[in-house]
């Protein structure tokens, strides 16, 4: 119960931040463009608050790994925590610059006066801080921190948030009804055909992605011990009972593609969002198994543009599932 009300804090605050970037574009016509300008400076405040302590206290890690070695735990990288900390923190203050997402516009299909895209830059760097973070204390590390496994409620938890996230991030609450809000995400419901076809595909990239590993074991890359046993810990559980299996498709399938595939890729592209897709599996560290995800999420943006995001869904929770069987019938696999 203690780790679910601690997630769900996590979380407010971006909702929160989204919440007043609607609310700033809601009230941004072409005759009045800086109307609600102060639901936007809300918003950049908080999130550039949270920026700014990420860099504080980045620089103070990398003040504290100049200290002599006897004095430091010798298995965490400090010099890479601190960065990890502050210059993906950089980059998302460095969003906020009209001129910046200018140039990220030529790439990307946001508008550079947009609150919310310019939010949404800048939250996205918050991935590669994680990422870099469980790099720089690493894996192993972690695994030995980590002495309770992921509970189904955390995993709800968490989607459930994610999906809420992708909901507010879109103008629910705000700017759009709920109706409006689904459509813009592409949740819709799925014909029987989509069903059909989304678990098909789902079972193809379930062989594909047991076929990368084999040809990157004939070729002496395996998936790193470190991140199987740092999985095993987190999610050995789960794959040992029907709920538990059901959750890691069901969950994920429902808060990650409407984040990322409905809210993101629209406005981000195909490209960057499967990239961010695979760099906040940060468990996976940078590994096989992260190029496994980015190409899974390669797959799932294709189904999102060529159908919707629901038969993404389809796709995304039968992978999982499929997965989570195997594993739970061939632990040993």
């Amino acid at each position: 119960m203690e780790s679910t009300i601690v997630m769900l804090l996590q979380f407010l605050p971006f909702l929160l931040i989204l919440w007043l970037a609607n609310m700033a574009e809601d009230r941004r016509y072409p005759e009045a463009p800086r109307l609600g300008r102060g639901f936007a400076v809300a918003g950049f405040l908080l999130l550039g608050l949270i920026h700014g302590g990420l860099i504080l206290s980045g620089l103070l890690v990398n003040l504290l790994s100049l200290m002599p070695v006897k004095t430091m735990e010798p298995d965490i990288n400090f010099g890479l925590l601190g960065i990890a900390m502050w210059a993906p923190s950089l980059v998302g203050l460095l969003f906020f610059i009209p001129s910046m997402r200018r140039q990220v516009a030529r790439l990307i299909p946001i508008d550079p006066e947009n609150p919310v895209h310019t939010v949404a830059l800048s939250m996205s760097t918050l991935i590669v801080f994680e990422l870099l973070t469980i790099l720089g204390i690493g894996l192993e590390n972690i695994a030995a921190i980590e002495d309770e496994p992921v509970s189904i409620s955390d995993l709800w938890t968490q989607d459930i948030a994610m999906l809420l996230t992708g909901l507010i991030g879109v103008g629910w609450l705000s700017r759009r009804k709920m109706g409006e809000s689904l459509a813009r995400l592409g949740i819709v419901k799925p014909s029987v055909r989509e069903v059909a076809l989304g678990m098909g595909i789902g079972l193809v990239l379930v062989v594909l992605a047991l076929g990368l590993e084999y040809i990157a074991s004939f070729f002496g890359i395996l998936v790193d011990p470190d991140v199987e046993k740092l999985t095993e810990q987190l999610l050995g559980s789960l794959y040992k009972t029907i709920p538990g299996i059901l959750t890691l498709g069901f969950a994920a399938a429902i808060g990650e593609e409407t984040v990322f595939r409905g809210a993101l890729q629209p406005r981000f592209g195909l490209l960057l969002t499967s990239l961010l897709f695979a760099l906040m599996h940060s468990n996976y560290g940078f590994s096989l198994s992260t190029l496994i995800v980015f190409l899974v999420g390669l797959a799932l943006g294709v189904v999102r543009m060529r159908f919707n995001t629901s038969t993404a869904m389809v796709v995304h929770a039968t992978y999982n599932i499929t997965l989570g069987v195997l594993a739970n019938v061939f632990p040993d696999f």
